[in-house]
């Protein structure tokens, strides 16, 4: 089974840009709401690949886009364009491409934030959702942390370098085999036209932060504002969402489910069976 792309124009402030968006579609009769994937800062569409394969299997359209300025989706004119309000209407966008009123949502890290926000406001189109590994409080210390790792060095000599370079900064994924440590090389690098291989995303993305002072992410009022289930994925190691967050959201807003995932940080990859099968049981369940 291998996904269908679509490319979906999208609006931003300084005009319009290309989105690749990867479709899985149920070889036989489809079944339940369409599932959008969304990805985290520095990731794309094809970290979905092992749930979407899964999920389409089970008679579900999956739609995994690669946000603005990762993947094989068009960069942004201006940096400064590359935070959550410009995605988050790209992100609705899909649902008339797609030619539905309805979904379900998986987000991961930022993606997970997307759908916080809009599982929050009014009349959302959000009807069940899975956060990955984030949570409605994110502290300023974390995002210090996250900023620091990718402003790190995004360019390599060669393949074993980059792929090196890939299992140092993403050793918190939780990746066990040689073979998974490849595959996520091959989705997270591209080559640089001079043999050697650069990150496979904009390195714009990172503008927004340079400069500023870190601060607290702070979204408990769209939380306590869902009303759709929520199925809540943490890494047991994570530092982006600490466990008295996870905690908190358990008591308030709306019905919660949580699930630890030992010996991973921030994010779980959701390539294990492990980590699908709770994703799939709750999304059966809408």
């Amino acid at each position: 089974m291998t996904p269908r792309r679509l490319d979906i124009p999208v609006l931003s402030t300084h005009g319009f840009s290309r989105m690749a968006t990867w479709l899985w579609e149920p070889e036989g009769q489809a079944g339940g709401r369409d599932v959008l994937c969304l990805h985290g800062l520095t990731r794309n569409g094809r970290d979905f690949e092992p749930l979407a394969r899964r999920l389409a299997e089970a008679g579900r359209r999956v739609c995994c886009p690669d946000i603005v300025g990762r993947g094989e989706s068009e960069w942004l004119a201006n940096p400064a364009d590359y935070v959550v309000p410009t995605y988050l209407p790209h992100a609705a966008a899909l649902l008339p491409a797609l030619g539905v009123e309805e979904v379900d949502w998986v987000g991961t890290s930022m993606g997970g934030l997307m759908g916080i926000i809009l599982a929050g406001v009014p009349n959302s189109p959000i009807r069940r959702l899975v956060i990955n590994d984030i949570g409605p409080f994110v502290p300023k210390e974390a995002l210090q942390d996250l900023s620091d790792t990718i402003s790190q060095p995004m360019a390599w000599p060669d393949w074993d370098t980059a792929e090196a370079a890939v299992r140092t900064r993403c050793a918190s994924f939780g990746l066990k085999t040689d073979e998974d440590w490849k595959r996520l090389t091959e989705i997270s690098v591209k080559p640089d036209g001079a043999g050697g291989y650069r990150a496979n995303f904009d390195l714009g993305i990172i503008a927004p932060f340079a400069g500023l002072a870190p601060m607290d992410v702070d979204l408990w009022a769209y939380w306590d504002q869902i009303t759709c289930p929520v199925l809540v994925l943490r890494g047991a190691d994570s530092t982006l969402f600490p466990p008295q967050v996870a905690a908190e959201m358990a008591q308030r807003g709306p019905q919660t489910r949580i699930v630890e995932v030992p010996d991973c940080g921030h994010a779980p990859m959701l390539w294990d069976p492990d980590q699908i099968a709770p994703i799939v049981a709750f999304l059966q369940e809408g």
